[in-house]
C-alpha cells in the first residue's frame, strides 16, 4: 500500500497516464493525493476527471484555482478567458457528474502518515494559521461549495480584497480571503498582506513581502506542508515544506511523492514523466 502525493495536472491526461503506468498504481492497493489545478489549460481536461473519478476512494483532492474557475465559469460567475480549455467538460454530456465530483473535493487535507503531520493545500497557508485552523477554515468554504449557496458564492467570490485575514472577518470577504490563501497565495508581508500579482520564483518577492513558507514563526511550521501552484517555484523538499507543481502544462514534467518511512528530511520517493505540452509559463 503506497501513499502519493501528486503536483497540477491541469489537463494534461496523458501524462497522469504515464506517471500512473510509471508506479504501477493500484486503485485497490494505493491511495493518490492530487494537491490541485486538476484541470485548465491542458488538452484534456474532461479526461482527467473521469480517470479520478473513476478510482473512487482512492482518489483524493484539494480544489486549486482553475478547479474554482472551472466552477465559476460552469454558473456563470467568471467567461472563460482566450486561453482555457474547458469545453470538453462545459460541453460534455456527463457535465454535471464532473461538476458534481468536483465541487465536493477538499480545499485542505491533514494527514499523518509514518509518525509525519501532512497538511495538504494548492497554494499557500497565512502566517496566522496553524493546521487545525487551516483545516477548520477550509471547512467553511467546503460547506459552501456543497450548498444551495454555490451560484451565489461563486459571483462574489472573486476580488483580492480584503487582503490580510482578520478573525472577526465575516460572510463573503471572510470565505474570499480563505479561498485566496488557499488558492492563490505566492508572497505576502510578515503580518499575512496577501500579494497576488507576481507569479515569478522567490527571488522576485516584492519589496517588504515573502514567499508565504518563509514568514518567521508561521504557525504551520510544526506540520509539513505539501502544496502545488508555483510551478516557477519547482520542487522543493525541507523537513517542512514540499511544493510539487513542476510545471507540467508548461512543457516540465509532472511529479508524484511516494510517501515513505524516512530519514529526517526526507519525505519520499521523487517520480517524474516529461509532459510534451508546451505551454507558455504563466499562472
Amino acid at each position: 500500500m503506497a501513499l502519493y502525493l501528486i503536483g497540477d495536472i491541469q489537463g494534461c491526461n496523458t501524462a497522469l497516464q504515464k506517471l500512473l503506468d510509471l508506479i504501477s498504481f493500484s486503485p485497490s492497493r494505493d491511495t493518490l493525493i492530487f494537491l490541485g489545478d486538476l484541470v485548465n489549460r491542458g488538452p484534456d481536461s474532461a479526461g482527467v476527471l473521469r480517470r479520478l473519478m473513476g478510482y473512487g476512494a482512492a482518489v483524493q483532492c484539494v480544489l486549486g484555482n482553475h478547479d474554482l474557475h472551472l466552477l465559476a465559469a460552469a454558473h456563470g460567475a467568471r467567461r472563460p478567458s482566450r486561453k482555457d480549455t474547458m469545453d470538453g467538460i462545459l460541453t460534455a454530456p456527463d457535465r454535471h457528474a464532473m461538476l458534481e465530483w468536483l465541487r465536493h473535493q477538499r480545499m485542505a487535507l491533514l494527514q499523518q502518515h509514518h509518525g509525519h503531520t501532512y497538511l495538504m493545500v494548492h497554494a499557500g497557508v497565512l502566517p496566522a494559521w496553524s493546521a487545525s485552523k487551516t483545516m477548520e477554515l477550509a471547512a467553511e468554504v467546503e460547506t459552501v461549495l456543497r450548498s444551495a449557496d454555490l451560484s451565489d458564492f461563486l459571483h462574489q467570490m472573486y476580488g483580492n480584497t480584503p487582503n490580510q485575514w482578520n478573525d472577526h472577518l465575516a460572510g463573503v470577504d471572510r470565505l474570499r480571503v480563505i479561498v485566496n490563501a488557499l488558492t492563490r497565495l505566492r508572497f505576502c508581508t510578515p503580518a499575512g498582506e496577501m500579494e497576488f500579482s507576481v507569479t515569478d520564483a522567490p527571488g522576485a518577492a516584492p519589496s517588504g513581502y515573502l514567499p508565504w513558507f518563509e514568514v518567521p514563526g508561521r504557525q504551520s511550521a510544526d506540520v509539513r506542508v505539501a502544496f502545488g501552484h508555483w510551478s516557477t517555484l519547482g520542487w522543493l523538499n525541507r523537513p517542512d515544506l514540499l511544493a510539487l507543481d513542476t510545471g507540467c502544462v508548461w512543457g516540465g514534467c509532472l511529479s508524484a511523492l511516494r510517501l515513505t518511512t524516512n530519514m529526517p528530511g526526507q519525505a519520499g520517493e521523487l517520480i517524474q514523466v516529461r509532459c510534451e505540452q508546451a505551454q507558455k509559463p504563466g499562472d
